[in-house]
């Protein structure tokens, strides 16, 4: 299988610090779909929907709601 790529946006992002001194951060990303973008047409062609929901610790690392990223996907070989 070749790399895929999509193009996500993150919606939101909820920060805690129950476990964690320095806080954790939870993202939430939906697929990017704007019917008069060319590029949205094309992912949204192979990639029309999807959520993801992913939690953070590391400081260094933020994604800004609102704004649109590329997700890869690509396979791992077997260990």
């Amino acid at each position: 299988m070749p790399t895929t790529r999509a193009k996500f946006r993150c919606v939101s992002v909820e920060t805690f610090h129950a476990n964690d001194p320095d806080g954790q951060r939870n993202y939430r990303f939906s697929a990017e779909y704007d019917t008069t973008i060319p590029e949205d047409q094309r992912y949204a062609k192979y990639t029309p929907m999807g959520n993801l929901s992913i939690t953070v610790t590391n400081p260094n690392v933020s994604f800004e709601p609102g704004q649109s990223y590329y997700l890869d996907f690509t396979p791992v070989d077997a260990a």
